[in-house]
């Protein structure tokens, strides 16, 4: 009897050790691998004209891409710096210009909407 009762308790903690590994696995690894990715395909699609912020804070338009070298080059307003394409922070998103033009065609069509009084 002494024996059985001795494997029970080495069975539960062998199934709690796995259910720790598997938790583990899925609140640390898994969301890491997702986000390393996510950082690869970003780089993968940098291409020139892209607007960039550096890990140390400089914005720049890249001039170049060598994949080869594994290098950008960046256009800071005239100014033309070449960095690691680890160095690459992130990407800023363009700027919609259809969003401007409807807010600009909206205004417009709102004013000659409006019916002018002759006095």
């Amino acid at each position: 009897m002494v024996l059985g009762a001795g494997m029970a308790g080495s069975y539960s903690t062998i199934l709690m050790f796995v259910v720790f590994i598997a938790l583990m696995y899925f609140m640390m690894i898994r969301p890491q691998k997702k986000q390393q990715e996510k950082r690869q395909e970003m780089m993968n699609g940098l291409k020139k004209g892209d607007e960039v912020v550096t890990i140390g804070g400089l914005h720049g338009v890249i001039d170049e891409v060598n994949q080869a070298d594994k290098t950008v080059t960046l256009d800071c307003d005239g100014v033309y710096l070449v960095f690691n394409l680890a160095a690459v922070g992130r990407v800023v998103p363009a700027k919609s210009t259809t969003a401007k033009e409807e807010t600009v065609v909206a205004t417009d069509t709102e004013k000659t909407d409006e019916p002018k009084e002759d006095k």
